[in-house]
């Protein structure tokens, strides 16, 4: 009897849905939890730190403890790994401070790791920014100093990835103009085809 082997061969696109789904797989789960787990952290630290302990310098001090371990590791190790990005400052010989933006094009990421990665960079300064008001309308003047150093530090990530992403020479200004005049030439190249088909 002969026996048939099965060869599993793709069929009229299966191909691309298997690379589409190696490419939503999130390859480093330590580094993605941990992206997530200071920042929300703090932030829980801060929204329940008048139920848990009613003393500020406990608090404030856990706050900054859990921010500054989110800074080090978004900056040193979930950047260039979920995303292949890195910053950092360097001083020359001249005492001159320098930044230093640098992008892994070569490194294949992952579009879920890729999500969760700038979604959390967005998402949790905005959080802090809303802090700013609810602290100035509560009169919680104390805890200014708190919000405001969770604003700066994520903030600080936030920026720095961002001008990774866009190059180190471009000016977000002049992207800005570039993205609004192309979007304006579309618009009319748009409003020029309409007329063209009205008339014929």
């Amino acid at each position: 009897m002969l026996r048939q082997e099965s060869q599993e061969t793709p069929l009229f696109g299966e191909e691309h849905d298997e690379n589409k789904r190696r490419k939503s797989k999130i390859r480093h789960p330590v580094a993605s939890f941990f992206h997530l787990f200071f920042r929300t952290s703090a932030i829980l630290v801060y929204l329940l730190c008048d139920v848990i302990s009613g003393r500020f310098i406990a608090c404030m001090v856990s706050i900054i403890l859990l921010l500054s371990c989110d800074f080090w590791t978004v900056k040193n190790i979930s950047g260039r790994l979920l995303v292949g990005l890195r910053w950092w400052n360097q001083v020359d010989e001249g005492g001159r401070s320098h930044w230093v933006f640098e992008q892994n094009k070569k490194r294949k990421t992952s579009s879920a790791e890729s999500r969760i990665f700038w979604l959390g960079l967005i998402v949790y300064p905005i959080f802090w920014i809303f802090m700013i008001f609810t602290t100035f309308f509560s009169l919680k003047f104390k805890w200014l100093v708190v919000v405001l150093m969770g604003l700066v530090l994520q903030s600080a990530n936030l920026y720095g990835y961002v001008r990774c992403k866009m190059g180190e020479k471009s000016n977000l200004k002049a992207m800005a103009k570039n993205y609004i005049s192309v979007q304006m030439l579309t618009q009319a190249l748009r409003r020029r085809g309409a007329e063209v088909e009205e008339n014929q």
